[in-house]
């Protein structure tokens, strides 16, 4: 396939929802299918200018991730991650990162533990929590938010604790001296979010540049 790039030039004010939306069109135009497993490249020159495209040709692309990984997520959460994480207090690349890391943006995701949802909440943690319907997209977020803030009251700002209280409960990171446990799939776990964080509050970032110009 040729390679293509497309140049977007904004002259408004753009949120981050209309990013992935216009990233969306940009997909199909490039032509990528969803099973080609293609990368996205993104950079934003200094006259405001986003460029994207399948083949990076100056070191200033970076990369967004696979395409299949906007087909859950693409404006679908935005608002309400937005939403959750203002009234829990927790910032939203966080949520995105748990998100991500959990279930790849995928509402119906049921682990073989039992996990379930788009934050993978167990059922009697769900319960805890209030979260009548897992599967419910807004539900299953608000608890994940609501789980998130908690842990952030047990472990303070020390995030990889709360992500690796995430995935391997409280207790066990109380047990270990308040230390990631160590459990192989909770130290990779930790990896993994802090990666997507990294990545989410990026985006955050070119998000708020645009929308201050």
């Amino acid at each position: 396939m040729v390679a293509s790039v497309i140049n977007l030039v904004y002259y408004f004010t753009i949120s981050e929802v209309l990013m992935f939306k216009i990233l969306s069109v940009v997909i199909l135009i490039l032509g990528f299918s969803t099973n080609g497993m293609a990368d996205i490249y993104k950079f934003v020159d200094k006259d405001g200018v986003i460029h994207f495209t399948n083949v990076p040709v100056d070191s200033r692309f970076e990369a967004l991730g696979w395409e299949g990984e906007f087909e859950h997520y693409i404006g679908s959460y935005e608002a309400v991650i937005q939403k959750m994480a203002a009234r829990y207090k927790v910032e939203p690349a966080l949520i995105k990162a748990v998100i991500k890391a959990e279930s790849n943006f995928d509402p119906s995701a049921l682990s073989r533990k039992g996990a379930i949802g788009l934050m993978q909440l167990m059922p009697a943690t769900a319960v805890n929590l209030k979260v009548s319907d897992p599967y419910n997209p807004h539900q299953n977020i608000e608890g994940g938010a609501k789980y998130l803030r908690n842990l952030t009251g047990l472990f303070g700002s020390d995030l990889k604790l709360v992500i690796a209280a995430y995935n391997a409960g409280e207790n066990a990171v109380i047990k270990y001296g308040r230390n990631i446990p160590p459990y192989k799939e909770t130290r990779d776990y930790v990896k993994r979010v802090t990666t997507y964080l990294a990545s989410y509050r990026k985006e955050a970032t070119i998000a708020n540049r645009l929308a201050r110009n």
